[in-house]
């Protein structure tokens, strides 16, 4: 049967002027231009569209837990100082995912903690070290600590953060970095670039175990921005880098495609949002982000997610402060609208150019005029 006319789109191609039919199925969402990601709100609509979930499944009463890699500290950090409720921020805890959680930068060490914690599974050898090559064993009062905060977690926000892996030949076990060097043995402990089949496998095997041990729980994947500090590979870091992200980037997604539709693992891009939205906008060491963008991610992800939704004037003063700290507009936004400092709004709107992009230049100068009603007339 012949398709209904207004699934066809009408696209311009000819320089003559004619139009030609494409037929695009039902979901067609085109790659904005600059002025098309110019306002607060753009993030949301062209960055994570398609990955809300529904509803504001994330209470003050629900109980959370982040770990992975370093990114997952700033997700911690962020919604505990907004009175949610992280179970891996208890100090008293001698779990590994409290002590050591930011530093699990692996889907294998990842796995290797649902694996002990669920299910009491051991490694043959000692797989697990923490920031000064200390030696983690295998402590059954840690294995509990660890069951605990996994048994009563609601949400759980997994950061995975690089591909490339240090592992037992022999036993076929991964590290959760490198090896100290005094247990080094080159006989046996290798490096290697994992595949996006193991990575989605070990993704997977998160999923279905806490499926079979904590049902009603949901997951959010997420991929750290945050790039490698060097390379085992015999290539340069930076494109190393591009193919340790991109393989852990196509793991989430296929893992997502096989069991999305069951409503409980999702993901959130926090690494589109830094790479394509602010333009990799990291600090001199080219690792670490500024505090403007991180707080800015984290808000989007409150506004998302959570029951508690941060205000409209937030979310514009929140954009603001994360364009300026990533130098896409005038850096001294970012200060003026920290101190909701009226005047100096008005000397920053007083200049000629104000943002990287001519493109952008009239909607900065919009929202600075905007955020600055909203101090004047207490609009939300």
């Amino acid at each position: 049967m012949a398709k209904k006319a207004e699934n066809f789109n009408f696209q311009h191609t000819g320089r003559d002027g004619s139009f030609r039919t494409w037929f695009r199925g039902d979901n067609t969402n085109f790659n904005p231009d600059m002025a098309g990601m110019a306002s607060e709100t753009a993030p949301a609509e062209h960055v994570v569209h398609g990955w809300e979930p529904e509803g504001a499944p994330i209470t003050p009463q629900t109980r959370i837990t982040a770990f992975g890699s370093c990114f997952a500290e700033n997700i911690s950090n962020w919604l505990a100082a907004r009175n949610y409720n992280i179970l891996t921020r208890d100090e008293s805890s001698r779990a590994y995912v409290v002590t050591c959680g930011e530093g699990m930068v692996n889907s294998f060490v990842i796995r290797q903690q649902f694996e002990w914690a669920f299910e009491g599974r051991k490694f043959e050898e000692s797989l697990w070290h923490g920031y000064q090559a200390e030696e983690f064993g295998y402590d059954e009062e840690v294995r509990r600590q660890t069951l605990d905060i996994f048994s009563d977690t609601d949400v759980f926000i997994l950061t995975f953060g690089l591909s490339e892996v240090w592992y037992d030949e022999k036993t076929g076990g991964v590290f959760w970095r490198s090896i100290p060097m005094d247990k080094y043995d080159p006989a046996r402990h290798k490096f290697r670039v994992s595949t996006v089949e193991e990575n989605k496998a070990n993704i997977l095997e998160i999923y279905r175990l806490i499926r079979k041990h904590r049902p009603d729980a949901r997951v959010i994947a997420t991929l750290s921005p945050v790039p490698l500090i060097a390379t085992f590979r015999p290539v340069s870091c930076i494109s190393a880098n591009s193919v340790s992200k991109s393989v852990l980037r196509v793991a989430i997604d296929e893992a997502i495609r096989e069991v999305g539709d069951e409503g409980v693992l999702h993901y959130w891009p926090s690494y589109e949002i830094v790479t394509d939205v602010f333009r990799s906008p990291f600090k001199a060491d080219r690792r670490h982000l500024p505090r403007g963008v991180l707080d800015y991610i984290m808000m989007l992800f409150e506004h998302v997610w959570c029951e508690n939704k941060p205000n409209a004037q937030e979310l514009l003063e929140h954009w603001l402060i994360a364009l300026s700290a990533a130098n896409l507009i005038s850096d001294r936004v970012q200060k003026a609208v920290r101190d909701r400092n009226g005047a100096a709004i008005e000397r920053i709107l007083g200049k000629r150019t104000l943002s990287r992009y001519p493109e952008t230049e009239q909607a900065t100068r919009d929202m600075l005029a905007r955020v600055r009603a909203g101090w004047q007339g207490g609009a939300e």
